[in-house]
């Protein structure tokens, strides 16, 4: 399933994590702009806003910045932005502890290759 040179914009503060997803979304064919939380991923969608950005990869707890608020913030630059959620949490845990409440899908850690390449393409899809 290669990608079409679709972007995608990789927030997770982890760099274990990061690195391994962006090394498995490149293999794929996409275009992968990395950053390590919410504020950095920010900066650099509106230093880059000419770039169409198709999907937006992000941790959900994250210092400085998680990724619902990200979201938040990044629909008004990127009003179509697909976004897939990952999280060591589980759903329900997440939504319980009011962390956020669903409104993309959410892929848990840890994921295999294979889950999350098939994951973004199902929602590129969409």
């Amino acid at each position: 399933m290669p990608g079409e040179s679709e972007t995608i914009l990789l927030v997770e503060d982890e760099e274990t994590v990061r690195v391994l997803a962006s090394r498995v979304l490149r293999g794929h064919g996409y275009t992968v702009i990395e950053a390590v939380n919410g504020l950095n991923a920010l900066q650099i969608a509106r230093e880059q806003s000419e770039q169409v950005i198709d999907l937006l990869l992000t941790d959900v707890v994250m210092p400085k910045m998680g990724g619902r608020i990200l979201v938040e913030q990044l629909s008004s630059l990127y009003p179509n932005l697909k976004v897939l959620f990952i999280s060591g949490y589980t759903e329900r845990a997440t939504v319980q502890n009011g962390s956020f409440e669903l409104q993309a899908p959410l892929l848990q850690k840890p994921f295999s290759p294979a889950t999350l390449a098939n994951k973004v393409r199902e929602i590129l899809d969409s």
